[in-house]
């Protein structure tokens, strides 16, 4: 059960207002705005994938309807880095007022800057890095390395009169990463030293007992795979993660293989990583799709998008064989990324396809092909003994991840009142070293439908679903104007019903006898005559068929 609504007084002079509006219940959307003195900072602006439920969108955005009559006090947003549920809404923010300026590191950056591009938008970026500090009046920002499965994360610390706030983004501590850059403990260390008075962990992986597997783990499984493969050999994964198709490349090379590059979004984010230095293309490796299909397949490898098994991604298709690669007896299909909750059923479906065609399918059930890029309790809890922060505040994760978080921070000696658990739209206030919650704003979840922009809503989206299990069925009747008495009809049509429209011939007269006794007692408004309808038919269609359709009466006069 949500928070209950309630407004937040006016910010108390020296203190700094904390609001997440989204990330938190949920896995994406993050986006967090900090108020100070009349100014507002953003830490990232990303977006939510749509589930089973929500048919035909999209994407899903933070609400911004809390800053919308504010967009002059922004002084800049902070990208921790370029994962879509951190810069995916960017745009659409950017929308309201385009010169807002961009901060963040160089990959981020060059991401967010081709997401625009699409949109036609022209950025203000500043471009940072680790250790650097940036001064923003009111806010001075502090930016630290920090390990994630995409090059240059960054970890914000802010620093305002009201005290220190250490915002993580997306984080793990991969002692051995593949480019060698580690989250900065030895910063960590600093920070706590001088006294974080609010940390805004990663919550992900926080109910994973333990620590997360190092990504070179993944590398020999990979090779090993490609090498036993007879065909060709497929691997879908995020297009962002760098880190990942770096091991693909160097698989493929090791096993006298060319890759190609699957999926628009692929090409592009790899494209941008190789010309800025963070992907490594061993030479001659990478190929053009086109030229792909004349190389043998026992010397090919795709490189592919849709793990998550979106309905149109390339993978799905492929599985679907509404693509130009079929993958048959001797492929070989690896699912090298997570299951974001909510996507299993599609995930299952699309292995469950490929399979049937013939292909091996390999995924992190039955091959270690993944390593998270979140930190599990067993780091989280090194962050809080180095840190010793006065207030927590769990962000990026759904419920169950916040819990677990707010937790460990309880077992290192947080106090239960300094540890806050909140939801989208929570009203935080800190002052004096603690933070509490001073209101609860009502926020809702804005929807990207096609070229629509919060337009559709979750009574929309009701009848959407409604479609889609049970069916449509019309009903067309014409009465006479003066006496209500039925001229023709009820004509009535059905589709997504398995029956033949010869079904309703018993229930035509049931809805001649309802407009009859309407027509009787001096109803002669076509909208109240289409709910006697509505509710005749409805009625009729429930006892007999057991079904509940979306029914849409027509009573037209003559």
């Amino acid at each position: 059960m949500s928070t209950p609504v309630y407004d937040a007084p006016a910010l108390e002079k020296g203190a700094l207002r904390v609001t997440p509006l989204g990330g938190l219940g949920e896995v994406g959307r993050n986006m967090t705005t900090y108020e100070f003195d009349g100014k507002i900072l953003i830490v990232d602006c990303g977006v939510l994938f749509p589930e089973e439920h929500q048919p035909g969108v999209d994407l899903i955005l933070p609400d911004f309807e809390p800053i919308k009559h504010r967009l002059d006090d922004i002084v800049g947003v902070v990208l921790t880095h370029g994962h879509e549920d951190h810069i995916g809404a960017v745009p659409y923010l950017l929308k309201l007022r385009q010169d807002i300026p961009l901060i963040g590191s160089a990959l981020t950056l060059a991401l967010v800057e081709a997401k625009l591009k699409e949109h036609r938008i022209k950025p203000v970026l500043t471009v940072v890095k680790e250790e650097e500090e940036w001064d923003i009046e009111p806010f001075v920002l502090e930016f630290v390395a920090v390990n994630h499965s995409i090059p240059d994360a960054l970890a914000i610390a802010i620093r305002t009169p009201a005290g220190l706030v250490l915002h993580t983004g997306d984080f793990k501590m991969d002692q051995l990463p593949l480019d060698g850059r580690i989250t900065d403990l030895r910063a960590f260390a600093r920070l706590g030293e001088e006294g974080v008075d609010l940390f805004l962990p990663d919550s992900t992986n926080a109910d994973v007992p333990g620590f997360t597997p190092t990504e070179r783990a993944i590398g020999p499984v990979i090779d090993q795979v490609i090498s036993k493969t007879p065909g060709r050999v497929i691997v879908a994964s995020f297009s962002s993660h760098v880190h990942r198709v770096q091991q693909v490349l160097d698989a493929a090379a090791a096993n006298g293989r060319r890759v190609a590059l699957l999926g628009r979004s692929m090409v592009r984010n790899m494209t941008i990583a190789a010309d800025l230095g963070y992907l490594k293309v061993p030479d001659n490796v990478l190929v053009d799709y086109k030229k792909a299909k004349d190389i043998p397949d026992d010397q090919i490898v795709y490189m592919s998008t849709g793990s998550q098994g979106e309905p149109m991604a390339v993978l799905s298709r492929m599985a679907n064989l509404d693509h130009a690669i079929e993958p048959g007896a001797g492929d070989t299909v690896i699912l090298a990324s997570s299951q974001i909750p909510g996507n299993e059923n599609a995930i299952y479906r699309v292995i469950d396809g490929l399979t049937k065609l013939g292909a091996n399918v390999v995924h992190k059930s039955n091959a270690k092909v993944h390593v998270s890029g979140h930190a599990a309790a067993g780091e989280l809890l090194y962050c809080y003994n180095i840190l010793k922060p006065k207030n927590v505040l769990p962000v990026h994760g759904e419920y169950r991840h916040l819990m677990a978080n707010a937790k460990l921070a309880q077992d290192t000696g947080v106090a239960e009142e300094r540890t806050i658990l909140g939801e989208n739209g929570s009203v935080i206030d800190l002052k004096d070293g603690v933070a509490r919650v001073v209101g609860q704003l009502d926020l809702g979840f804005v929807y990207v439908d096609g070229s629509t922009v919060g337009e559709i809503t979750d009574a929309d989206l009701k009848d959407r679903r409604t479609l889609g299990e049970e069916g449509f069925v019309s009903v067309i009747v014409v009465v006479d104007a003066a006496t209500g008495r039925i001229i023709t009809g009820p004509e009535i049509h059905a589709r997504g019903i398995a029956e033949d429209d010869s079904v309703f011939e018993a229930v035509k007269p049931k809805i001649a006898k309802a407009l009859e006794e309407a027509a009787a007692s001096g109803v002669r408004d076509t909208h109240a005559l289409s709910q006697t309808v509505r509710r005749t038919i409805g009625r009729w269609v429930n006892q007999s068929l057991r079904r509940r359709p979306m029914i849409v009466p027509l009573v037209i006069e003559a």
